[in-house]
């Protein structure tokens, strides 16, 4: 392609980005922000989100069959699976005017996901045992109602997707196929250039499912996730579900008299601290959440906080919510603030994190308002429990209990997930089979999704220096960029060399600009980060050649014309 025919163009605008993908994406004329939170991809981004859909389709192809689901349904999908009120990134449509409303007014969800639907479609199709397993997927655009779209393509209300379903008779052969998707993915992941920084992480479920489900995080310097990897054995978690065990402090040696401390408003960790002239980790925490199976009291050494999540499956319930203050004060006897495990009524439930069992000397609430509890040891101020949780939220320098090494910690953006949805949707929509003895039997179902136009944005912000984008060899929009500069002569045997390598196959993006400086031309180049760049002027031709550089590499290399297409094919193999 030639540049000056190219719709979309480098831009050198001085206004101030949250990120380096996002101002090399703009002023690299790949995308053009529209709203908060959607883009329009111009061709040079068009041409690498087609580049990553054909390997994620390669991919998937070898495991699944392509199919494409409308992008807008009607409500009823939803509201079958009990998920139209609860979801709250869920867009519905309606008419937009009285006209339209006059035709139509009806209302319909702009999805952001597919369980919805494809479960009622694979139930009128594949109900013998004979039909099973198998597996359906789409690349398509989706719609999600983000309250705040922040780093450019890695959060939008509209981007690509590749969503994948898979059906199975058993758990055991969801389980397998589980299997078989991770390993299809991380084939997608090596071929994008990222496979040896992309970890699979275990993480929340979230609203798809109770047990945890998968995620693939790439390590990315500026990444929104926290990621905690167990050097030894390679597994990593999420920082939602991470298992955690404490680093444990010197603790007093002998015990000293418990007594009751006045601190009237004192009630945060720092404020506690500083009133009582001790550490936060000789402190605790305690929360008071209300469940459907009743009030729930955790607790926590006071440089922690309370995972939610960990303490919902402790607890074995499905929803919880901090208490009222009303309810606090009737389980407490105190106003909000001054909980503690000490005296606690009999009927609550109660979880306490590892991380205070070996306390010794340790302050609490008091469960009077005001008043905070110093010095308290188990076995004399409170009973002490047959067994202590981990439903703490880890942080740095955490052990993984398993194996007893400090966590390596690092951030990372997620690319991918996979989710074993068993049989939450199949059973909502009434899909069973009829097995090999006649009888009705659940379906199990899978749920796997990779982020397109979000992986734009990860490998953007991952590769890249200084001057601009430096893009795999296997998405680049193109794979030589050439430049010219000099007289009329220079142009010509350009033009020569363009369309030799078009006839071999190259992909080339020529900057044939006339009225373009040097500088300008290198900087666009670098901007845009194509693999090879090759220039074309009167200086290398009267050497008898053209210069090629590799876009990673500083080192320019003089190459006789002849030469040009294999040198260029050997540094693209190289890249």
């Amino acid at each position: 392609m030639k540049y000056t025919k190219m719709f979309g163009k480098t831009s050198k605008a001085d206004k101030k980005y949250e990120s380096r993908s996002v101002e090399y994406l703009v002023r690299g004329g790949f995308v053009d922000q529209v709203m908060a939170g959607g883009y329009t991809f111009l061709p040079l981004g068009l041409r690498v989100m087609h580049k990553i859909e054909g390997i994620v389709r390669d991919e998937m192809d070898k495991i699944g069959s392509e199919l494409l689901m409308p992008a807008i349904v009607p409500t009823e999908f939803w509201k079958q699976t009990g998920r139209f009120d609860s979801i709250d990134v869920l867009f519905k449509v309606v008419g937009a005017n009285e006209v339209s409303l006059a035709r139509n007014n009806a209302e319909y969800v702009l999805n952001p996901t597919h369980e919805d639907v494809i479960a009622p479609t694979a139930k009128k199709f594949n109900q013998s045992y004979k039909d099973f397993p198998f597996a359906v997927y789409q690349i398509q655009t989706k719609f999600r109602n983000e309250v705040r779209p922040k780093t450019g393509l890695l959060r939008t209300r509209e981007f690509r997707m590749k969503d994948l379903y898979s059906f199975h008779t058993s758990a055991e052969d969801l389980k397998a196929y589980y299997e078989v998707a991770r390993e299809a993915y991380t084939n997608v992941y090596k071929r994008l250039g990222i496979g040896d920084d992309t970890y699979y992480t275990a993480a929340s479920g979230g609203d798809f499912t109770e047990d945890f489900s998968h995620e693939f995080q790439t390590r990315l310097e500026t990444g929104e996730d926290l990621v905690f990897r167990s050097q030894s054995t390679n597994e990593c978690f999420n920082k939602e579900i991470a298992p955690s065990k404490a680093v444990m402090y010197e603790q007093d040696s002998q015990m000293k008299e418990m007594e009751e401390v006045f601190g009237e408003g004192i009630i945060g960790v720092d404020d506690l601290c500083k009133f009582m002239g001790i550490k936060p980790h000789q402190t605790t925490k305690t929360l008071i959440f209300q469940s459907e199976k009743g009030v729930i009291v955790a607790a926590v050494r006071g440089d922690y906080d309370v995972n939610e999540l960990k303490l919902k499956k402790v607890a074995g319930v499905k929803k919880l919510e901090l208490a009222t203050e009303d309810t606090v004060e009737k389980v407490t006897g105190a106003k909000l603030g001054y909980a503690g495990i000490v005296n606690l009524p009999g009927d609550v439930m109660v979880f306490l994190d590892d991380s205070i069992e070996n306390l010794v000397n340790f302050e609490t609430g008091g469960n009077k308002t005001h008043y905070h509890m110093a010095n308290v040891n188990w076995g004399r101020d409170v009973q002490k429990p047959e067994k202590f949780y981990d439903i703490k939220i880890a942080k740095e320098g955490d052990l993984y209990p398993v194996t007893n090494e400090v966590y390596e910690v690092f951030k990372a953006s997620e690319v991918g997930n996979i989710f074993p949805l068993n049989t939450k949707f199949t059973d909502a929509v009434g899909y069973t089979f009829t097995d090999v003895d006649g009888k009705q039997k659940q379906v199990y179902m899978g749920s796997y999704g990779i982020g397109i136009s979000r992986l734009i944005g990860v490998i953007a912000e991952k590769f890249n220096d200084e001057f601009g984008i430096v893009w795999p060899i296997n998405i680049a929009p193109f794979q030589v960029h050439m430049l010219t500069l000099g007289s009329d002569s220079a142009y010509a045997k350009a033009e020569e060399i363009y369309k030799m390598l078009q006839e071999k196959g190259v992909e080339v993006l020529w900057d044939d600009r006339k009225g373009a400086s040097a500088g300008e031309k290198f900087s666009d180049a670098d901007l845009i980060g194509i693999p090879v760049r090759v220039l074309v002027s009167d200086k290398s031709l009267e050497k008898g050649g053209v210069e090629i550089k590799a876009r990673k590499s500083k080192e320019v290399q003089l190459i006789e014309l002849d030469k040009v297409l294999d040198s260029i094919t050997a540094m693209l193999k190289a890249s």
